[in-house]
């Protein structure tokens, strides 16, 4: 019998090669493919596949199914991030940087919803027993009925799974950490990684036990391991925070139950994670409103609306290459709005140092966002502070023209609800969408073009046409 060839697999994208190369054909990472442990032959010189199966059913698309269950954790940011609740053998993974509290929201997650009555296993492979109650004790957890163990032999966590029929929720920290004896590699390579995670998927959709995955990260800040893995699962939330700032934010990446980029807003205390309910204020509590080159964003994060202050910085560097510095947003998307400042507005800042900042520590993604910065840079070109009660949202077009976004309505009303008495926004076009509420104590300034937002910033009088209930 021939023996079976060795195969390499590719941490990044998962693609198989017969033989070993410094860079995947596939996705062109470095450096990235390890070995396989090659599949013992079947006996009897059987092929694969040779087995014959019982046949499938199909169904057609009429009918309705019940939405899924849901198990609330009584953690609202939380809950609000998976949609409503955890579901029943459902898998969602977790990643974020070492240190940033994914372990201490599980525990905290797991505490709750094991107050409610509801049976909560938690096996770590990275911190000893003692250490999770050490933990628990600094958070008040310690009344909370909860099942620890500290395993990482995947054969062993799968047997005693039978114990707890009736388990809820199943917490593993971390999947790296895994490793099952039937698989020739080390822990947390990519074939043991797979394995394991695939093996405990399987026993979550058997057992109908929602199952919690944490997840390492790489330096560039990805989830580790196989690429499948993030496909294997239902849910995929990445805990982001800068270790400066008190705020963490968890993001839904992927969400077969609900929506994504919803994000859950937390504060770092000494007694763990604390729900941030109104994160657009927390956000503004420190701004000062007569400082030239701060300008406030009426974001959107998934369906919640976010108020953040964007600052910048022009510092003058009449020799060598101008530095471009960017904390929170796209760098790429500074650039462009630079250039068109300059050849559009006709602002002179090729010859100074650029720096931007999203206050807070939140990063933001969407283009809504350009109105506001560009008010932020002129604010700091003409040394003049912006309206304090104004906010800004709008996307900038290469002509310099102001374009429309989403859900004007959900940022006016949060900026009414904080005190801001003026919104600029982009002109709405004649016949073009459904009219905008806006609230009685907001006033609306339409901006056309950057031109008109550099009239409004630096003299005062370049108003574009204010209407409060605007088609």
């Amino acid at each position: 019998m021939a023996k079976p060839a060795k195969t390499f697999v590719c941490s990044a994208c998962g693609s198989v090669f017969p033989k070993w190369a410094g860079r995947c054909e596939a996705c062109g990472a470095w450096n990235t493919l390890e070995e396989q442990a090659p599949r013992p032959a079947l006996p009897g010189g059987m092929k694969a596949g040779a087995v014959t199966r019982g046949k499938i059913e199909f169904v057609g698309l009429a009918g309705i199914s019940p939405p899924p269950p849901r198990i609330p954790t009584t953690i609202a940011e939380f809950d609000r991030v998976l949609g409503g609740g955890l579901v029943p053998a459902s898998v969602v993974l977790v990643g974020g940087d070492p240190g940033i509290g994914k372990s201490t929201l599980l525990l905290q997650a797991g505490a709750a919803l094991g107050q409610s009555a509801r049976r909560v296993l938690y096996i770590s492979g990275e911190e000893s027993v003692d250490q999770i109650r050490m933990r628990a004790a600094r958070l008040g957890l310690t009344s909370a009925p909860m099942h620890l163990a500290a395993a990482t032999q995947l054969g062993d966590i799968l047997a005693s799974f039978a114990q707890f029929p009736d388990a809820a929720l199943v917490v593993i920290d971390s999947i790296q950490t895994m490793w099952t004896d039937g698989v020739d590699s080390a822990p947390g390579s990519v074939t043991q990684v797979r394995a394991a995670a695939f093996e405990l998927i399987r026993a979550a959709k058997t057992q109908g036990f929602a199952l919690m995955l944490v997840g390492h990260v790489t330096k560039e800040g990805n989830l580790a391991g196989p690429r499948v893995l993030e496909h294997m699962v239902d849910v995929v939330l990445h805990f982001e925070g800068d270790r400066g700032h008190q705020f963490r934010i968890l993001r839904g990446v992927k969400n077969r139950f609900g929506a994504t980029d919803e994000i859950g807003v937390f504060e770092m205390t000494g007694a763990g994670l604390a729900q941030v309910a109104n994160p657009s204020a927390l956000f503004l509590a420190e701004r000062r409103g007569n400082v030239s080159g701060s300008a406030v964003f009426a974001g959107l994060e998934g369906s919640r609306p976010v108020l953040v202050e964007i600052q910048a910085l022009l510092a003058p560097n009449p020799g060598g290459s101008p530095r471009r510095s960017v904390i929170g947003w796209d760098s790429g998307r500074l650039s462009m709005l630079l250039a068109v400042l300059e050849t559009r507005c006709g602002l002179k800042l090729a010859m100074n140092d650029v720096y931007l900042n999203v206050a807070g520590g939140l990063r933001v993604s969407e283009p809504a966002a350009d109105l506001a910065v560009a008010a932020a840079l002129i604010s700091a070109a003409a040394d003049i502070p912006t309206d304090p009660a104004m906010v800004f949202f709008g996307e900038v077009g290469l002509s310099g023209e102001l374009r429309q976004v989403a859900q004007a309505e959900l940022r006016l009303k949060e900026a009414a609800k904080l005190g801001f008495s003026q919104a600029a926004s982009p002109k709405r076009i004649a016949g073009g969408a459904a009219r905008i509420a806006v609230p009685e104590s907001l006033k609306l300034l339409e901006i056309g073009h950057l031109t008109d937002l550099v009239g409004v910033i630096t003299q005062g009088l370049k108003r574009a046409t204010q209407n409060k209930d605007p088609r």
